[in-house]
C-alpha cells in the first residue's frame, strides 16, 4: 500500500510538472510573436503566424464593393457672397414703395458620383488588370447655412409694408447663384478626379496590380 500510494504522488507531481512547462512555453512563444517584429526573428514570428489574404476579384465582387460607397462625394464648393434682393414700383420712387435688403450668404454645394448606378458592363477585369468606367459626376446639393446667412441691411418705402416673402426669393436666389458658381468653377470635374483616385485606391487594396479608372 505504502509503495502505490508514493507511485502515484510522483506520476501527479511528473504531470503538473509538464502542464506547468507547457504553459511557460506558450507564455514565453505568445511574447516572442508579440516582440519579434524586424529581423531574422521578425520573419521567423511571421513563419509561425503567417496569413495568406485572398480577394474575390471577380466582377460581381469587385462592382458590389464599388457600390457599397454609394453616394461619393469628393468636393466641397463654399462660398461667401453679397446678394441683393428688391421690390420696386414702376411709378413710384423706392423711397415710397419700395423694398431693398442685402443678403450676407454662406453657402456650399457638394459634388461626387452616385456609385449605385455602376453596372457590370462598367467593369472590365483581364487577370490582375482592371478597367472601370465611373458614372457622370452629379452636383448632389446645395445649401445654405443658415447660421452664417443673414440681412445685412434693408431700406423700406414710407407708403408699403415690409415684404415678407422677400428675404425668400432673395435666398432662393443666392442658392441659384452658389450653384452657378460651382459649375461655373469646375466642381463637376473635380468631383470625377477626386473620385477617380479614391476608386483607384479602392482597387489596388482588391490586389489589382495594374487599374485604370475613367
Amino acid at each position: 500500500m505504502t509503495t502505490q500510494y508514493t507511485s502515484g504522488r510522483r506520476s501527479s507531481g511528473t504531470l503538473l510538472a509538464v502542464l506547468f512547462s507547457l504553459l511557460l512555453g506558450a507564455a514565453a512563444l505568445a511574447v516572442f510573436i508579440r516582440h519579434a517584429t524586424n529581423g531574422v526573428l521578425g520573419r521567423v514570428a511571421t513563419a509561425i503566424t503567417g496569413r495568406t489574404s485572398t480577394f474575390d476579384t471577380s466582377v460581381p465582387a469587385v462592382v458590389q464593393r464599388i457600390q457599397r460607397l454609394n453616394r461619393l462625394e469628393t468636393v466641397v464648393y463654399s462660398i461667401d457672397t453679397v446678394v441683393e434682393g428688391a421690390r420696386s414700383s414702376p411709378v413710384l420712387p423706392d423711397l415710397l414703395a419700395g423694398d431693398r435688403l442685402l443678403l450676407v450668404v454662406h453657402g456650399q454645394s457638394i459634388a461626387g458620383i452616385d456609385l449605385s448606378q455602376l453596372k457590370p458592363e462598367d467593369v472590365r477585369i483581364n487577370g490582375q488588370s482592371i478597367h472601370v468606367t465611373l458614372p457622370a459626376s452629379q452636383l448632389f446639393v446645395t445649401t445654405l447655412d443658415n447660421q452664417h446667412t443673414r440681412v445685412y441691411a434693408r431700406s423700406t418705402g414710407i407708403l408699403v409694408p415690409v415684404d415678407q416673402n422677400l428675404e425668400t426669393d432673395t435666398r432662393a436666389k443666392a442658392q441659384e447663384q452658389l450653384q452657378q458658381a460651382a459649375l461655373a468653377d469646375g466642381i463637376l470635374d473635380t468631383a470625377r478626379k477626386n473620385a477617380r483616385a479614391t476608386i483607384t485606391t479602392l482597387l489596388y487594396s482588391l490586389g489589382f496590380s495594374q487599374v485604370d479608372v475613367t
